[in-house]
């Protein structure tokens, strides 16, 4: 696979931009950091993207709302690039799905929120 990091990176906030100039309406902060349901129809706060969480062999991934500070993060980076291996980033304005488990997904951003 020829993508570099700062490459997927790149991408990640292009396809967000893209995602957040198209939503006019706002949900408030307090949604920050939980998982919606897919039948939820919430908008992304700026500043935030949301993101795809589940193993690879489950079906439902469980969507979650996270500042777009963590792209900056290597742990966060290294979930992309896990995506990236698995997913591709290729797909026409589809979520972001980062294959790992839940837990682990919520350690991890309880780590950079501290």
């Amino acid at each position: 696979m020829g993508i570099r990091l700062p490459e997927m990176v790149l991408h990640a906030k292009h396809l967000i931009q893209r995602r957040s100039s198209a939503s006019k309406q706002r949900f408030s902060a307090a949604h920050h950091h939980h998982h919606h349901h897919d039948d939820d129809h919430h908008v992304v706060p700026k500043g935030h993207f949301a993101v795809y969480i589940g193993e690879e062999n489950q079906k439902m991934k469980k969507r979650f709302v996270v500042p777009i500070s963590y792209l900056k993060h290597p742990s966060f980076q290294d979930l992309l690039f896990k995506a990236a291996e698995e997913f591709g980033f290729d797909h026409s304005m589809g979520p972001i799905t980062i294959p790992c488990a839940e837990e682990d997904f919520i350690n991890l951003t309880s780590c950079l929120n501290s």
